[in-house]
């Protein structure tokens, strides 16, 4: 015969709300992320390279809303708050190190926004941003 234990329950939903509230981004970027982008933001094979580049995307008009919609980021299981602090993360973790150090952070609000319009075309809005890049 099984044994009710009433606490047990309680017990289990305070642990993991604690953890959500304590929340670190390097933690979401290695559990939602990193298979894909690999621990240095290198890149698998065809994933981009992060590497002093992702915060080059925060200085082209669409850049930001990029970052968010591409399915990775916006299909993650994240919340916007902690989809925010991940971005900030990847961009002060892989630069480059003068974006890294002026960017004006995500926010969630900004985040929620961005996310609920899907990116069909990634690869050709990735050229046409990494265009602009390279022309600024």
């Amino acid at each position: 015969m099984r044994r009710s234990r009433p606490g047990l329950g309680l017990a289990l939903a305070l642990t993991l709300a604690s953890a959500a509230e304590a929340r670190d981004p390097a933690v979401d970027y290695m559990l939602e992320c990193q298979g894909c982008h690999l621990p240095d933001g290198s890149g698998a094979t065809d994933v981009p390279d992060l590497r002093d580049g992702i915060g080059r995307f925060v200085r082209v008009d669409g850049g930001r809303a990029y970052l968010v919609q591409v399915p990775g980021s916006s299909q993650a299981g994240l919340d916007d708050d902690a989809l925010a602090a991940v971005l900030n993360w990847m961009i002060r973790s892989f630069g480059p190190a003068e974006v890294a150090a002026s960017f004006p952070p995500f926010s969630a609000d900004e985040v929620s926004r961005f996310r609920t319009g899907p990116l069909v075309e990634v690869e050709a809005v990735r050229r046409e941003l990494v265009q602009r890049m390279g022309a600024d």
